[in-house]
């Protein structure tokens, strides 16, 4: 069920429009005025947002630069009038989706908006790129998507430096999704999980007979990517003998599979992507400095979480969104200590750290808010350790009083971590826990943890 939010200060008009939709299998809500439709905005995740052009206190053009600030990728269909027709079109240029006449027809409108949530989302595992992404509002992150936005039409190679977890795929896809190229593939390739031996064959492909096991010819992530882009994550994690076929690879535009003697031209856009800085592993003479060179055709910089502080809450409410899909849950936010605690912790795991954090945090309530007591242990303990001393005075109040109240509580977390982790297979999460399937379910229904998917 796609989020829709329609922006029209005509009340009635507005009111009628978001009946319709929600007759039709959409959640969609109204906002009557720019300020009320911002505050919406940065607090929830919508897939598409319906925005008429002449607002009291706004206009389409002010609306559509605010969203694609925070979701750069979110469809925007701009409502006018047949007098601002001329306009609309300016606005689709810069980054509207499309535009409609008023009145609104009906089945228009549907047929509209269906192409608009269908158009250039990638499903992949059976979420479309487009609701796993946002950005977040911070100087940082704004920076680093002007880049984004300044080399997605050029087929220059990028480099993306950031740390684990900080969401360097998500600026790969950004990229190939606002490029030329986007209704061709998009291959991840993760270069620190290929075994040395295999790299060749899993970059470049093989013929039949190449090697042992090689019993039919196979595809190499180039090829597949024939047209689209490939990333290389953790590109510094590559062999010696990969990095000199690599740069081969992108001086000549051609790749050679194992055990062939024929070259094969192939059209790719490269994005590169490390954790660690390049340079340092070039003076150490770990990575090829001609390859460095190649790669670093265009550097954007992805800043850590800690450095986005601003950014913390709105990534927080996105993901509580997402995990209530997934989860079926209805938690509505945080309570205030919650936010203060999020807001007090480093996240050196970055954003993929905040987001089990909130899953767990979702399948822990059991209300319709994240309370503190919802949080792990290293979140909620975190800022006492940050004053010597302070530990053995204080103590989080999360209401456990005795010890074996404290020790299911415990266990509870344990469980619903190891769900999370083995995405919801029980049988995996018994293994983890070294627990056999029937006390994992008791202790399911024990703890009533909610495991419907």
């Amino acid at each position: 069920m796609a989020n829709i939010l329609v922006i029209d200060d005509d009340t009635y008009m507005c009111n009628l429009l978001v009946n319709h939709l929600n007759r039709h299998d959409y959640q969609a809500e109204a906002a009557y005025n720019g300020a009320n439709a911002k505050k919406l905005i940065e607090k929830n995740a919508f897939d598409l947002i319906l925005c008429d052009y002449r607002l009291p206190d706004s206009d389409g053009l002010k609306i559509l630069q605010f969203v694609k600030k925070l979701q750069p990728l979110t469809p925007i269909i701009i409502m006018t009038a047949y007098s601002d027709v001329r306009m609309a079109v300016k606005l689709i240029k810069s980054g509207a989706y499309d535009y409609v006449a008023k009145p609104i027809h009906n089945e228009e409108i549907l047929q509209l908006i269906s192409r608009a949530l269908t158009a250039g989302r990638k499903e992949e595992t059976g979420t479309s790129f487009q609701e796993g992404f946002i950005t977040g509002k911070s100087a940082k992150i704004q920076q680093a998507m002007q880049h984004v936005q300044l080399v997605a039409p050029n087929d220059i190679t990028v480099l993306i430096e950031g740390e684990t977890g900080s969401g360097k795929e998500y600026i790969a896809k950004a990229i190939h999704y606002a490029s030329r190229r986007r209704d061709k593939p998009f291959v991840p390739v993760d270069c620190g999980a290929i075994p040395k031996e295999l790299a060749n064959s899993e970059l470049f492909g093989h013929i039949k007979g190449a090697f042992t096991g090689a019993i039919n010819d196979k595809q190499g992530y180039f090829e597949q990517a024939k047209g689209g882009t490939i990333f290389l994550d953790e590109v510094g994690n590559l062999p010696h003998e990969n990095q000199v076929k690599l740069l081969r690879a992108l001086q000549e535009r051609i790749i050679t599979r194992v055990g062939d003697n024929k070259s094969l031209s192939v059209d790719v856009r490269l994005i590169a992507a490390s954790n660690e800085d390049l340079v340092k592993l070039v003076n150490a003479n770990e990575f090829r400095e001609d390859l460095y060179h190649r790669l670093n055709g265009f550097k954007i910089q992805i800043p850590p979480l800690r450095e986005r502080e601003e950014d913390i809450l709105i990534f927080a409410r996105f993901f509580i969104d997402q995990a209530n899909k997934a989860f079926h849950r209805h938690v509505t936010g945080m309570d205030e200590a919650a936010e203060k605690l999020l807001l007090a912790y480093k996240w050196y795991g970055n954003i993929r750290e905040l987001q089990n954090v909130i899953n767990r945090a979702v399948l822990l309530s059991q209300g319709s808010q994240i309370e503190a007591e919802h949080l792990p242990d290293e979140i909620r303990f975190s800022s006492l350790h940050a004053v010597p001393g302070r530990e053995k005075t204080e103590f989080p109040r999360n209401g456990v009083t005795e010890l074996k109240e404290a020790t299911l509580v415990t266990e509870k977390e344990v469980i619903a971590n190891a769900l999370i982790k083995s995405n919801f297979n029980k049988s995996k999460a018994a293994k983890m826990l070294n627990i056999d399937r029937k006390t994992l379910y008791n202790k399911i229904k024990l703890y009533k943890i909610n495991t419907d998917q």
